[in-house]
């Protein structure tokens, strides 16, 4: 896929690399991008890169058992502040790409036609809720290029300029950006998807 040198979401620069050039890293970054700040969400890819080592991979995950993913996603220090139940999520998305993608992670936003299969295919995976579902979808877009017809439809307000989400950063002040919008929308009680006025 189309990437940039670094995907400038956490304060690692192997992890940033890792993200722009490993399709799975950056799924499981935004798997992992709830309920922990953004930027230890899409540094934990690179932490279960070097635990697993050979293993690395949706099938050589897929062929572990659950059991084994969550002991590597608990071990200290922790991946996640739910990293037992992320590591069923993980096990089962690694399951998908080998059982419906032929093992190549890539292949589900590659291969889709339009914003709107992209879409339902993002979020059959499991842990992708509608809105991590439609922030992904304009994460491909804004910063890999990945713009099938009807993508801004199916990003929803996630497609728009307002520094709100992962997919508006592509740099450390935009970083700060999303980090104080996402910081005064929990304020006002109010979701990433709506404008704090």
């Amino acid at each position: 896929m189309p990437a940039p040198e670094s995907f400038p979401i956490t304060f690692d620069d192997d992890a940033n690399e890792l993200l722009a050039h490993d399709p799975l890293a950056l799924l499981y970054g935004m798997l992992l991008d709830q309920q922990v700040p953004m930027t230890w969400a899409f540094k934990s890819p690179i932490v279960i890169k070097e635990r697993l080592g050979d293993r690395w991979s949706p099938a050589g995950i897929a062929e572990m058992s659950e059991e084994d993913v969550v002991e590597v996603f608990c071990r200290k220090p922790a991946v996640h502040r739910y990293p037992a139940a992320m590591a069923r999520r993980a096990h089962g998305i690694a399951k998908v790409i080998v059982d419906e993608y032929d093992g190549d992670t890539a292949a589900i936003w590659t291969t889709a036609k339009s914003g709107e299969t992209l879409y339902k295919r993002v979020s059959s995976l499991p842990g992708f809720a509608t809105e991590k579902s439609q922030i992904f979808v304009a994460l491909l877009a804004k910063r890999f290029d990945v713009k099938p017809r009807g993508w801004k439809t199916a990003a929803g307000a996630f497609s728009d300029t307002q520094p709100r989400s992962a997919a508006d950063v592509d740099s450390m002040p935009k970083l700060r950006e999303v980090q104080a919008w996402k910081k005064a929308q929990k304020a006002a009680k109010k979701s990433k998807s709506e404008f704090s006025m």
